[in-house]
């Protein structure tokens, strides 16, 4: 469905901004306290891969949570049609009449799907479920991992490629940009107002770069 499939994109993005901000945050408080490109690098692709498992491994796990939940409903909506399907087809069709069907044209339609899927007719109706499509705790992991790695290397790749003299500003940059991209993408896919939320993504990744560079440079690593 549309919907499933925003949803699934708006997190992606989001994903994407948790890699940016974190990933900016590390290399950028370490770069704060040394200049020496190894420290900085092995630092940054340390942040991005704990950050990428964690991400994955917090989303399979609340995922799975969400498909038992799912399975669950659907398993006792089959048992339901099974024991009493007289019952479970009016419970369809108040469902219907209290969306804004009349009670009869409710008991019509209610009957029409019955006879057609009822299981799939009450799940969707009543969880807004597709049984045969319920949500995957892989397919959420997965895109976690990616969209998060994908946003981590935009800061990794900036910091790597520039000199001592411009690395900092010059990342920070990168990553105000690539973050004002994902807090608008975001705002559009969620429907929220687009310059404010786009303003505060960036507010929040320059406050962190800010923070963790401060922090990095009160303690200094002698380097040479």
């Amino acid at each position: 469905m549309l919907g499933n499939r925003l949803n699934w994109l708006r997190a992606g993005v989001l994903g994407a901004n948790d890699g940016i901000v974190s990933t900016a945050g590390i290399v950028i408080g370490v770069a704060g306290a040394t200049t020496d490109r190894a420290t900085i690098m092995v630092s940054g692709l340390a942040g991005l891969v704990a950050g990428a498992l964690s991400m994955a491994g917090g989303e399979y796990t609340s995922v799975s949570t969400q498909r038992d939940t799912e399975a669950t409903l659907v398993d006792a909506t089959q048992r339901e049609l099974a024991e009493n399907p007289e019952a479970a087809e009016g419970e369809l069709a108040e469902s219907l009449e209290s969306r804004g069907l009349s009670a009869p044209t409710a008991r019509l339609v209610a009957r029409e799907l019955s006879e057609r899927d009822p299981l799939r007719a009450h799940s969707q109706v009543e969880f807004g479920l597709d049984p045969d499509d319920l949500t995957s705790p892989w397919q959420a992991a997965l895109s976690s991992f990616v969209s998060f790695t994908c946003g981590a290397l935009l800061p990794l790749v900036a910091i790597g490629l520039l000199g001592p003299g411009v690395r900092v500003l010059g990342c920070a940059l990168a990553v105000v940009a690539a973050l004002a991209l994902t807090g608008y993408t975001s705002a559009v896919l969620g429907g929220a107002p687009r310059l404010r939320a786009t303003l505060r993504v960036m507010a929040v990744g320059a406050a962190t770069m800010a923070i963790t560079y401060s922090a990095g440079s009160l303690f200094g690593i002698a380097t040479g």
